[in-house]
C-alpha cells in the first residue's frame, strides 16, 4: 500500500509522521488489497476538537473516506482508522457475497 501524508497549515513531528503510517499500516490486516492510503492532518477552528484527521482509502472500485476532529492528532487517527476498520470489514463482506 503506498502512503502519502500531508500536514495543512503546520510542519508535522516525524514522530507523529510515523505515528499515522503505523496506524494506517494496521488497516492492512482488515483488507489485504489496499491500493492508496492519503492521511491529511489540520488544524480546525473548534476549541474543543482543534485537529483533524481525514484518511482516504483506495481499494478496487471503491474509495473509503473517515474525517475525525478530536483534542490529539493522534487521538483524531486512532479515531479514523477505527472507522476505516468498520468500513473495510463491511466492503470486505459485501464483495466476498456478491463473487
Amino acid at each position: 500500500m503506498k502512503t502519502t501524508f500531508t500536514a495543512r497549515h503546520f510542519n508535522a513531528s516525524s514522530n507523529l509522521q510515523q505515528y499515522c503510517r503505523d496506524a494506517v499500516e494496521k488497516l492492512g490486516n482488515y483488507y489485504d488489497r489496499i491500493v492508496m492510503c492519503d492521511v491529511i492532518l489540520e488544524p480546525t477552528a473548534d476549541d474543543d476538537t482543534p485537529n483533524q484527521a481525514e484518511i482516504i482509502l483506495k481499494v478496487p472500485r471503491k474509495v473509503l473516506t473517515a474525517t475525525e476532529a478530536a483534542s490529539s492528532y493522534e487521538q483524531a487517527v486512532h479515531d479514523a482508522v477505527e472507522t476505516l476498520s468498520r468500513q473495510l470489514k463491511k466492503y470486505k463482506d459485501k464483495m466476498h457475497a456478491t463473487s
